[in-house]
C-alpha cells in the first residue's frame, strides 16, 4: 500500500492542528506556508477531514479549523482512511490461493495495527535518537 500525497499532506495538517491543539483554531493558509505546501490542495483535503467529524471549521477574521478531539483520541489510521479508503495492500478475491490471502490479510492487519496504534499525540511529541542515544525532539 502507498499512500499517496492526500494521505501524506492530511496527516499533515492533521499534526499541524494537533500541535494548536487548546490554543485557537489555525488557518490553511499559516499551515502551507510553514510547509511548503499548496493552500489550494490542503482547502481540498481539509472537506474531508470536517465530513468525517475530525476537524471543526471556525468562521471569522480569525478563523481556521480546529481539531474536533483531544490528539490521544484521534489516530493516523482515521486520518488516513477517510483520504485514501480502506487499508488494503492488494485487491484479492476468495479464488485466490489460501496461502497467498493470508500473507495479504496479515499485510493488511499489521498496517491498519500500526496506523490504529498510533496517535496524533505520538506523532507532535516524537523524540528521535541519535547516534549518541541523545533524544532529539521534533515539534
Amino acid at each position: 500500500m502507498k499512500i499517496s500525497t492526500k494521505g501524506r499532506y492530511g496527516l499533515t495538517i492533521m499534526m499541524e492542528l494537533a500541535a494548536k491543539y487548546g490554543e485557537g483554531p489555525t488557518s490553511l493558509k499559516s499551515i502551507a506556508e510553514r510547509n511548503q505546501l499548496s493552500e489550494h490542495y490542503l482547502e481540498q483535503l481539509i472537506a474531508p477531514l470536517r465530513n468525517a467529524g475530525l476537524v471543526k471549521s471556525i468562521r471569522g477574521a480569525y478563523g481556521g479549523y480546529i481539531l474536533s478531539n483531544d490528539p490521544a483520541g484521534v489516530t493516523a489510521g482515521d486520518i488516513i482512511r477517510v483520504l485514501e479508503g480502506p487499508i488494503s495492500p492488494v485487491d484479492f478475491t476468495e479464488e485466490d490461493d489460501p496461502a497467498k490471502r493470508d500473507l495479504w490479510l496479515r499485510i493488511r492487519d499489521s498496517i491498519a495495527g500500526v496506523l490504529d496504534s498510533t496517535t496524533l499525540k505520538d506523532l507532535i511529541t516524537y523524540q528521535e535518537k541519535d547516534q549518541t542515544n541523545n533524544y532529539m525532539f521534533y515539534i
